[in-house]
């Protein structure tokens, strides 16, 4: 056997051979790679809602023993909750920053020897209920040496490194108060899904569907053969237009449409024609009219996007995969979008996925009239857009890997591991950024891009830290200074939601703003590079910590500046703000901020006449019902700001899909929200949305839950639109964001161009609207993300005896189930009820594609 003993002469004591010995590389890597790593959630009830109980086990399969006593050998891990357990068996934790903690033996670890194995108790903040929210990746180190990951945490398989959570103690929050929220079982989602089962369209009938709904539209009974033989002839202003038609088609017919611009000729029959309306009658923004007849297709917008619109109707009625011939209904369909604003935000900042599937995310917004992308470019743990003159935002803050000193890379948090090799490493460059922006031009998308401050902006402090200190060596004061973002005088001490202590820039340093023109100067040029204007960008805002800058000692000398309009911390946030405001007025930009950005306290925004911006737009995010600030898009645009709808309960992709510990996504502002819960979504009756608590009571009486009267919408024109967002705390791989993502990005952006007129009470009709687009979503819509090369969220079907016979039934009419009766070896076809006394597995598919697999007993 190898032990760390044999390094070392006997004739040292054992005190000192505890302290002083060293793994080699090769059993560092021996150990990590031979010894299990579990995590196992023991009990959430155990202090209400205040903490958890949970394990880390060891199981030692390697040749090489940890010794006893205080060595030089360190674990890293990263942890979504944290850990209150100062020491447990020897072993000590401690906090390094946001979800990463270091565990180091003391002199009363009692060691792990070669085939042993170690249960390390610990207590935690809150409770963990999901799979997801223990990251991989743990990783162990020691001195100069490089890190080993454990190689059952290596991996995106939680099931390698996290023990069953089957208990109610494991996979409810709590029991004081009483968690709602069940596990779901079959026969739960199976008299959850009964209902839309008598609606479910045929797929003849789904294939004649366009999502999003159109305004009006009226069938014929005829159809219309669509043939590679037909040409295309467009009004000159709409070449991209009629060129993306032609490439689609092209692709869909196997074929080569004739292309015309509309000043030639066209030929007498199979004809698409596309043209801007040039009437009398006024036509609102992107709207359109869409006529399909025999042999002419007729497209006409009130402008290029309404075109553009129409043409992606059309589109819509086409199928999945290459055919000689599409049959298309005939019909007449006038349309516009309910909302200016229907958007999209992509955090890509906590994990990066890269530029193809940004592209590929657009190509679906685009398809589904989606038109505003939300780029969160900038986080704690990472920059991800390259910035000409600030190169050490991406050199060093588009990296993660294991440098405690981060002067190449910052901490390694979200499960990276400790390798710049992680794949959520990353950033765009300046080319890939300018492309991306002329793709989405392309398709009538705006990106607005987010740099988040002044909190969440970690990476953007150690980066220009980074830069300060290189500048400072080659003699370049003024150079250092021009954009630093942090004092080192300052003491604050805070903690913001996310568990950082060091991630506010500070308010105070004029070099700051600085920071702020520069960052917008060089998006500037980026957008004039792809042939576009910049107009809005996000200042973020959100979740600055308590106590920042309250012991800075350029803050408390702004304080006593007769005209700084400042006069004690609690004036820092609108100072912030409003300066920051008009360094952006400056270039003729409009601002964005997530609501709390904007918020002196729960009810009482900023003034808006303070900031000399054209438009502010807020993003109304934090409606978590009892918490009392649900009303806030309503007071946002009382007082003139721009509200886009963005609440968390409703919109937000980043939570599970089904209240089941195995469901990727945080859970803070509601157990679960699934396609359904977003396709319901009453963006015009806000407080009509109010369906549960958090712990999952049924809310009766918002008004009474809050405590106050909520005010009415007195500027409905202020409501800007709808916005869904997805934040990858979760979320390392392109295949797990597709999943997280769609179809609820459909159902969002159903949302957003078609009005939901069906009042919240009126329950038989919501469920036939919904089980409609349903049977789209699962007969029409899927197999077209398949071939776009889109990873999505399949539900697991619901099983019932019923008469000593097995029903199973799925949430999306239409869509395959399988059964298996030999715990997953074999699959076989559902057809009908089955006669069966036994346990059974099932499951959903749309081709390739198959859900995780449910379990009835």
């Amino acid at each position: 056997m190898s032990t760390l003993t044999r390094l070392i002469p006997l004739a040292i004591t054992l005190s000192s051979f505890n302290a002083f010995a060293n793994f080699s590389q090769t059993e560092l890597n021996e150990f990590a790679d031979k010894t299990s790593w579990s995590w196992q959630v023991v009990d959430n009830y155990h202090n209400d809602d205040k903490s958890h109980l949970a394990n880390i086990e060891l199981i030692n399969q390697s040749s090489v023993d940890l010794p006893k006593g205080i060595a030089d050998w360190v674990i890293y891990t990263n942890v979504i909750r944290p850990i209150l357990t100062k020491q447990s068996q020897g072993l000590a934790f401690q906090f390094v920053q946001g979800d990463l903690y270091k565990i180091t033996p003391t002199v009363n670890f009692n060691g792990l020897k070669a085939g042993d194995k170690l249960t390390i108790p610990f207590e935690a903040e809150n409770w963990a209920s999901s799979y997801s929210d223990f990251m991989p990746r743990s990783f162990i180190t020691q001195h100069s040496l490089t890190p080993a990951i454990f190689s059952s945490t290596d991996t995106e398989d939680s099931s390698k490194y996290i023990k069953p959570l089957n208990q109610p103690e494991q996979y409810q929050r709590y029991n004081t108060p009483k968690d709602h929220w069940e596990k779901p079982t079959s026969t739960w989602r199976y008299d959850r899904y009964s209902p839309t089962q008598k609606y479910a369209l045929t797929e003849n009938a789904a294939k004649r569907v366009i999502i999003p709904t159109p305004n009006k539209v009226k069938y014929r009974s005829a159809s219309t053969l669509l043939t590679a033989d037909w040409q295309i002839s467009y009004q000159g202003s709409l070449k991209s237009e009629a060129h993306l038609l032609s490439k689609t088609l092209d692709n869909k017919l196997n074929g080569s449409l004739k292309i015309t611009p509309n000043h030639l000729p066209a030929q007498d029959k199979n004809l698409i024609s596309l043209s801007i309306y040039n009437g009398d009658e006024n036509w609102k923004p992107e709207s359109y009219s869409l006529d399909i007849e025999k042999n002419r297709i007729n497209i006409i917008g009130a402008d290029n996007a309404g075109v553009f619109y129409a043409i992606q109707s059309l589109l819509s009625l086409t199928p999945s995969g290459t055919q000689p011939q599409i049959e298309l209904p005939q019909l007449s369909a006038n349309d516009a979008p309910h909302f200016e604003w229907r958007g999209f935000m992509y955090d890509m900042s906590r994990n990066f996925h890269g530029v193809e599937i940004t592209k590929k995310l657009i190509d679906q917004m685009a398809h589904y009239k989606l038109n505003k992308l939300h780029l969160h470019l900038t986080e704690d743990e990472s920059w991800r857009i390259e910035i000409d003159g600030l190169p050490e935002l991406t050199d060093l803050g588009s990296q993660r890997c294991f440098d405690l000193s981060e002067t190449e890379c910052m901490l390694p948090t979200r499960g990276s591991g400790p390798f710049k090799t992680s794949q959520t490493n990353g950033f765009y460059s300046k080319e890939e950024f300018i492309d991306i922006l002329k793709y989405a031009k392309q398709r009538h998308i705006e990106v607005i891009p987010e740099v988040d401050m002044p909190g969440h902006a970690r990476a953007a402090i150690k980066a220009m830290e980074l830069r300060h200190d290189k500048l400072i060596k080659s003699g370049d004061k003024a150079g250092a200074n021009a954009y630093l973002l942090s004092d080192p005088l300052d003491k604050s001490v805070y903690s913001t939601a996310q568990f950082f202590n060091d991630n506010s820039i500070n308010v105070c340093m004029d070099s700051t703003y600085n920071f702020v023109d520069k960052v917008a100067y060089e998006f500037q040029q980026m957008y004039r590079q792809a042939g576009l204007k910049l107009t809005n960008i996000h200042i973020g805002g959100d979740e600055v910590g308590v106590g920042s800058w309250s012991a800075s000692p350029i803050c408390n000398q702004l304080y006593q500046a007769a005209d700084s309009g400042v006069k004690g911390p609690a004036d820092l946030k609108a100072y912030f703000t409003r300066r920051a405001a008009e360094v952006l007025a400056a270039r003729g930009l409009n601002i964005a901020l997530w609501e709390d950005g904007i918020m002196f306290d729960t009810i009482t925004p900023f003034p808006i006449d303070q900031f000399p911006n054209k438009k502010v737009y807020v993003n109304a995010w934090d409606n978590i019902w009892e918490w009392g600030v649900s009303d806030r898009a309503y007071r946002l645009a009382n007082e003139g700001y721009h509200s886009i709808l963005s609440m968390g309960t409703h919109l937000y992709f980043d939570h599970p899909q089904e209240p089941d510990p195995a469901e990727r996504g945080l859970y803070w502002a509601a157990r679960y929200t699934d396609v359904e819960k977003v396709f319901n979504f009453i963006p015009d009756d806000v407080y009509a949305n109010a369906d549960f608590t958090r712990a999952g009571e049924p809310i009766d009486n918002l008004e009474d839950l809050v405590g106050r009267a909520l005010p009415p919408l007195n500027k409905p024109e202020n409501i800007a639109g709808i916005q869904g967002q997805v934040w990858s705390e979760t979320i390392r791989t392109p295949e797990q964001l597709g999943q997280m993502i769609f179809p609820r990005i459909i159902a969002l952006a159903e949302r957003g161009w078609h009005q939901n007129t069906v009042p919240a009470g009126e329950q038989q009709t919501q469920t036939r609207q919904w089980a409609e687009f349903a049977s789209v979503l699962a007969l029409k819509e899927y197999p077209k993300l398949e071939e776009a090369g889109v990873s999505f969220y399949l539900p697991i079907p619901g099983a019932k005896r019923i008469d000593n016979q097995v029903h199973i039934i799925t949430q999306l009419p239409g869509l395959a189930i399988e059964y298996s009766l030999d715990n997953g070896e074999n699959w076989q076809v559902y057809n009908q009820p089955i006669s069966l006394s036994d346990a059974i597995q099932v499951r959903s598919r749309s081709g390739e594609h198959t859900s995780r697999v449910g379990y009835f007993e």
